[in-house]
Protein backbone atom coordinates (compact mmCIF):
# COMPACT_ATOMS: atom_id res chain seq x y z
CA UNK A 1 0.00 0.00 0.00
CA UNK A 2 1.36 3.72 -1.10
CA UNK A 3 0.72 6.05 1.34
CA UNK A 4 0.68 9.67 -0.47
CA UNK A 5 3.58 12.26 -0.37
CA UNK A 6 4.74 14.18 2.63
CA UNK A 7 4.13 17.96 2.66
CA UNK A 8 7.37 19.05 1.46
CA UNK A 9 9.25 21.14 3.71
CA UNK A 10 9.81 24.53 3.37
CA UNK A 11 13.27 26.57 3.22
CA UNK A 12 15.54 26.02 6.38
CA UNK A 13 14.87 29.13 8.88
CA UNK A 14 17.57 31.93 8.52
CA UNK A 15 18.26 32.04 12.17
CA UNK A 16 17.81 29.43 15.39
CA UNK A 17 15.17 30.27 18.21
CA UNK A 18 16.75 30.12 21.26
CA UNK A 19 16.46 30.28 25.39
CA UNK A 20 17.88 30.37 28.46
CA UNK A 21 17.47 27.92 31.26
CA UNK A 22 19.08 27.03 34.56
CA UNK A 23 19.71 23.93 36.78
CA UNK A 24 22.05 22.84 39.31
CA UNK A 25 25.01 22.39 37.13
CA UNK A 26 25.24 18.28 38.50
CA UNK A 27 22.57 17.67 36.62
CA UNK A 28 23.80 19.16 33.01
CA UNK A 29 24.80 15.61 32.04
CA UNK A 30 21.62 14.15 32.88
CA UNK A 31 20.01 17.01 30.90
CA UNK A 32 21.91 16.38 27.96
CA UNK A 33 20.99 12.67 28.18
CA UNK A 34 17.46 13.37 28.34
CA UNK A 35 17.74 15.76 25.29
CA UNK A 36 19.63 13.31 23.50
CA UNK A 37 16.86 10.87 23.89
CA UNK A 38 14.04 13.58 22.28
CA UNK A 39 15.96 12.99 19.51
CA UNK A 40 18.35 15.94 19.82
CA UNK A 41 15.45 18.58 19.67
CA UNK A 42 17.73 21.61 20.35
CA UNK A 43 21.59 22.28 20.79
CA UNK A 44 22.70 23.91 23.91
CA UNK A 45 25.88 25.28 25.30
CA UNK A 46 26.87 26.09 28.53
CA UNK A 47 26.65 29.91 28.84
CA UNK A 48 28.02 29.77 33.02
CA UNK A 49 29.15 27.06 34.43
CA UNK A 50 29.00 27.82 37.98
CA UNK A 51 25.04 28.97 38.10
CA UNK A 52 24.21 26.27 35.31
CA UNK A 53 23.06 28.43 32.36
CA UNK A 54 22.54 27.03 29.37
CA UNK A 55 21.10 28.35 26.15
CA UNK A 56 19.30 25.68 24.19
CA UNK A 57 19.38 26.85 20.10
CA UNK A 58 16.83 25.38 17.95
CA UNK A 59 14.55 25.55 15.07
CA UNK A 60 11.50 27.76 15.11
CA UNK A 61 9.39 25.42 13.86
CA UNK A 62 10.13 23.47 17.25
CA UNK A 63 9.54 26.03 19.81
CA UNK A 64 6.28 24.44 21.13
CA UNK A 65 8.21 20.79 21.54
CA UNK A 66 11.24 22.47 23.02
CA UNK A 67 8.76 24.37 25.89
CA UNK A 68 6.93 21.04 26.47
CA UNK A 69 10.15 18.41 26.75
CA UNK A 70 11.38 21.77 29.87
CA UNK A 71 8.02 20.90 31.13
CA UNK A 72 8.32 17.40 30.95
CA UNK A 73 11.72 17.06 32.50
CA UNK A 74 11.46 19.96 34.56
CA UNK A 75 10.77 17.37 37.63
CA UNK A 76 13.75 15.18 37.07
CA UNK A 77 16.09 17.82 36.20
CA UNK A 78 15.05 20.90 38.26
CA UNK A 79 15.31 22.71 34.94
CA UNK A 80 13.70 26.22 34.79
CA UNK A 81 13.57 29.00 31.70
CA UNK A 82 15.54 31.82 33.13
CA UNK A 83 14.85 33.87 29.27
CA UNK A 84 12.57 32.98 26.44
CA UNK A 85 12.80 35.97 23.87
CA UNK A 86 10.73 34.19 21.36
CA UNK A 87 7.93 33.48 24.07
CA UNK A 88 4.29 35.38 23.56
Amino acid sequence: MRHGRRKPAGPPPRWSSRLYVRLEPRRIALFRFLLEAHDNLALFSVADRRQGILQLNFSPDQGGEVRAFLARVRAETGVETVLDPGKD
